[in-house]
């Protein structure tokens, strides 16, 4: 199942069924609740991110190629580090560059995301994708200068700007995604494509992640995972390529969608 949430005409959020046939029908529960479809035609007005997390937690230098461009080894554990929840941004709604805690090296990440969909706990890789909900896409948007020279050696200030979490287009459920360790995942900047690669990259996969972010730890319903971006990201291009004002980022993820969103300043 495709799943939606939207603002209907009277203001009101809902959940929506997307169908093959392009129609959409309103659910009468949260995803994380159940699945209820009534069958009813959906009043979609605005389109919002499809979930709204408790946790985002993130994943760096998870993808081999990603590793190898950054100049840096493959980790031997995974590399977290946290976005705040304020972060969120829907689609179609503009990434803003920071203009008050100013950054001039603003990058796009592609990435997969994870949204766990029961309380997850000491998880094992066989049983990792019992806890989740579905996927859906996701940017990373970073603000290099902040999360590597101004930052204090800690990543999350240049990465949790408002703004700075767009995803969607829709939730996909699991059972429509039963490898997602198997899916086309690229950029496409002002039309021009910048990353274009698989997520069979990954060094950890998503059981892996699962498992390893749940150990002596609680994931709860509506914990966001990202699993890192493939090579291909602004930082490392020559000359390095930055988001500006009046640009345009697409995510795309096979059997997902496409995730756009415009960049303005502050």
């Amino acid at each position: 199942m495709k799943i939606i949430r939207y603002r209907d005409s009277q203001g009101a959020i809902h959940h929506g069924s997307q169908h093959a046939d392009g129609s959409t029908t309103r659910l009468n529960v949260n995803p994380l609740d159940g699945v209820g479809d009534t069958g009813e035609a959906a009043d979609v007005k605005k389109l919002l991110a499809p979930i709204v997390p408790v946790d985002i937690l993130c994943i760096g230098l998870n993808y081999r190629h990603h590793a190898a461009e950054s100049g840096l080894q493959a980790p031997a554990y995974p590399v977290l580090f946290v976005k705040n929840s304020g972060a969120l941004q829907n689609p179609g709604d503009p990434i803003l560059l920071p203009t008050h805690l100013k950054s001039d090296e603003v990058d796009y990440e592609c990435e997969l995301a994870v949204v766990i969909g029961k309380e997850c706990k000491n998880a094992s890789k066989e049983s990792a994708l019992d806890y989740v909900l579905g996927y859906t896409c996701a940017n990373d948007v970073s603000a290099r200068d902040w999360q590597i020279k101004k930052g204090g050696s800690q990543w999350s200030r240049g990465k949790t700007f408002a703004t700075f979490a767009p995803m969607g287009p829709c939730l996909v459920t699991k059972d429509e995604i039963p490898n997602p360790n198997a899916l086309g995942i690229k950029t496409i900047l002002n039309g021009e494509t910048m990353q274009d690669w698989n997520t069979n990259d990954m060094i950890f996969d998503v059981p892996t992640l699962i498992e390893f972010l749940s150990g002596s730890t609680l994931l709860l319903p509506g914990t966001v995972i990202l699993t890192g971006t493939p090579h291909g990201v602004g930082m490392a291009r020559k000359p390095p390529v930055w988001l500006k004002e009046g640009d345009t980022v697409s995510i795309e993820i096979e059997k997902i969608g496409t995730l756009t969103n415009p960049v303005r300043n502050e």
